[in-house]
């Protein structure tokens, strides 16, 4: 078996999107199923599928094209790069958009392909990513967006917590929702969807109502069950659906100080040590070209991770109950990122189950 390996449960996925669909439906919000963290990969696209989501959505037209056979609209969630507004217009439904020359383009794409494109504009809520931050720049879009052939636009939406960690609030939402208002009125057009964000708006939405919005982009609550606002668990849900596995190829008693003068690691770093006296070190066959280090959680509570390199992790499994040997595996659970940045090495291997 090729070590190191990402096990993905499918049965768990399924599971979480089942409870976070039917706690969206109570609220008459649809999901968009966020499909970046795992590379488009379409047999878990399809769990997302099987769970109930309304749409697919990536950032990567790369991904998009890798589900393309899947009956289910996509949506284009990274605001498109006008030199691939041609394949946006082909593999995606609807894309975000805050540039009125991009969309001015997709149209004439759209237009050559005999397609009609729908479009979200992104509104600027404080959080300080994509979108229209003045109200004059984005009326000033629709004025001269609507009249264009092959786009329509369908929706308002806000993105929160990714860059500048801004909490959704009631009140932060309700800006959108007047904006909505306004506009519907100004200009006699039906904003069909109102896209509240992704999984930190989760929390808002277990006890309440916000009026008009009914969709939301959902990633991390799908896979893990977490909404990202505070990092809670939703009740029903599990994080234990991706793992991953690792192979020790050295077990040794060192000192926990390096001895000598330290400079610079190997990343540009001057690291810091706590001073254990002789412990059970473990070194594995993965490194931080392959994962973020902060994003793994053992399995084995007596498992310390201490560091390493672009190839290497090492353990401290002093405290352990486990007498660890060389071609051992040692197993750790993965957050978010964990699971972003496994997914996408070509150097881990992928075991779907379930």
């Amino acid at each position: 078996m090729k070590y190191p390996r990402v096990t993905i449960d499918l049965s768990i996925i399924r599971n979480n999107v089942q409870t976070l669909v039917e706690l969206c439906n109570k609220q008459d919000i649809k999901i968009a199923g966020v499909t970046k963290v795992f590379c488009g990969e379409p047999r878990l696209a399809k769990a997302y599928i099987d769970g109930g989501v309304s749409y697919l959505a990536d950032s990567r037209i790369e991904n998009l094209i890798r589900i393309k056979d899947l009956n289910i609209p996509k949506i284009m969630l990274r605001l498109p790069m006008k030199s691939e507004a041609e394949k946006i217009v082909e593999y995606a439904d609807i894309s975000l958009n805050s540039e009125l020359e991009t969309i001015r383009l997709l149209s004439k794409k759209a237009l050559e392909k005999n397609k009609v494109h729908k479009i979200i504009l992104m509104v600027d809520l404080g959080d300080l990513r994509e979108g229209f931050y003045e109200e004059e720049s984005l009326f000033d879009c629709i004025e001269n967006a609507i009249p264009l052939k092959g786009i329509k636009i369908i929706g308002l939406g806000t993105n929160l917590t990714c860059y500048g960690g801004i909490i959704p609030t009631e009140e932060v939402l309700n800006r959108l929702v007047k904006l909505q208002k306004r506009i519907e009125e100004k200009y006699d057009i039906k904003l069909e969807i109102l896209s509240g964000g992704n999984s930190s708006t989760v929390h808002l939405i277990e006890n309440r109502k916000i009026d008009r919005l009914n969709n939301l982009r959902l990633g991390e609550s799908l896979v893990l069950g977490i909404e990202s606002a505070y990092g809670e668990q939703i009740e029903g849900t599990d994080n234990g659906a991706f793992k991953l596995q690792v192979e020790i190829v050295e077990v040794k008693e060192k000192p926990s100080v390096p001895i000598g003068e330290i400079g610079r690691d190997a990343f540009g770093n001057v690291p810091t040590f706590t001073d254990r006296g002789i412990r059970k070190k473990i070194l594995c066959a993965i490194g931080k070209q392959d994962i973020d280090f902060d994003a793994l959680y053992p399995l084995d509570d007596g498992i310390i991770i201490l560091g390493g390199s672009s190839d290497h992790l090492i353990l401290d499994f002093s405290d352990s109950k486990i007498d660890y040997k060389v071609g051992d595996i040692v197993e750790f659970k993965l957050s978010y990122v964990g699971i972003l940045r496994a997914m996408t090495s070509e150097y881990i291997e992928k075991e779907i189950i379930g």
